[in-house]
């Protein structure tokens, strides 16, 4: 069934980096909208000492195979110089699990931050600790603090999906990373006030105890649903379906969440590719759920799944 599903092509090709633990990342910068004699060589080194902070830094206390590396990736969009050495950007991050007996990888996140202005000097450390996420300049120290806190969520993600709340202490420090976040007026996306759609707000749904259904919602979908559907595939769809009706619930009882649009962005092909196979009831119900919940692609679930 997996074999069937439209893949997820990330947006650029994954590198492997055979000193990686936890993750394969790639991070790519577009400085096409800067008009600058800025020698553009200092992206490249950006990219580079960027990809290494991320794959060679030890982020769990867990030993992955290869097989089990996190597939993400990092685009850096160039917007504008504020002043010297200081970049106004926009950060696409995508990652991805692989799926039980398939070469299949599943869309762990899809996002991109609109609020990302950073301080680059070519060969400058890169640098993150949990314990002083400003570091010593807030504008150095956002660019590693969005970065550690992405990949806390993409960790926390991956962990709920193989274990109920299992990634409980990577939205924690994410949550940490928030609350200590570097300040400036160049700096924005850590607070409450600074829109609806942030890293504030993300981290807010993710460690709020009201919002608990939501991680066993990703458990279900992932663990119980895509992973038997190789083996299982009516069972796996069943649980895939309860878990839509669990987050149906939750986003009328708590509506206007960032959770629920954040966890069905790119979600559509999978979703359709589930229910293709399924009885009229599922679809019907199918229909139902997803045309409340990804108002946006209302019209494909209903052209694709009748």
């Amino acid at each position: 069934m997996l074999q069937k599903l439209t893949i997820l092509f990330l947006f650029f090709s994954i590198t492997f980096n055979s000193n990686a633990q936890e993750l394969q990342a790639k991070v790519s910068v577009n400085p096409s909208k800067i008009n600058t004699t800025v020698d553009k060589k200092i992206f490249t080194t950006l990219q580079t000492q960027l990809i290494n902070f991320l794959n060679s830094r030890k982020w769990t206390n867990d030993q992955f195979n290869d097989n089990e590396k996190i597939q993400c990736n990092f685009l850096i969009n160039l917007q504008s110089i504020v002043e010297p050495n200081v970049y106004r950007a926009t950060l696409i991050i995508q990652a991805a699990r692989p799926v039980f007996n398939t070469s299949y990888q599943a869309a762990l996140v899809n996002f991109q931050d609109q609020d990302f202005t950073f301080k680059y000097i070519e060969y400058q450390p890169i640098e993150f600790n949990d314990n002083r996420v400003q570091g010593t300049d807030a504008l150095v120290g956002n660019l590693t603090a969005v970065f550690a806190y992405y990949i806390n969520i993409i960790l926390g993600l991956d962990y709920d999906s193989f274990a109920p709340k299992g990634g409980d202490i990577y939205f924690q420090r994410a949550l940490n990373i928030v609350n200590n976040a570097p300040e400036g007026s160049s700096i924005s996306g850590w607070q409450a006030f600074d829109g609806l759609r942030n890293r504030y707000w993300l981290s807010e749904n993710l460690t709020n105890s009201r919002n608990n259904i939501v991680h066993d919602v990703i458990y279900s979908y992932y663990r119980s649903g895509l992973d038997k559907m190789y083996d299982a595939e009516k069972e796996a769809r069943n649980n895939i379906l309860q878990a839509l009706v669990q987050l149906q619930a939750f986003n009328k009882e708590v509506p206007n969440t960032m959770i629920v649009e954040f966890l069905l962005q790119t979600k559509v092909d999978e979703l359709i590719g589930i229910f293709k196979n399924g009885t009229s009831d599922e679809k019907s119900k199918a229909i139902e759920i997803l045309s409340l919940l990804d108002v946006s692609n209302a019209s494909r679930y209903k052209d694709e799944l009748r």
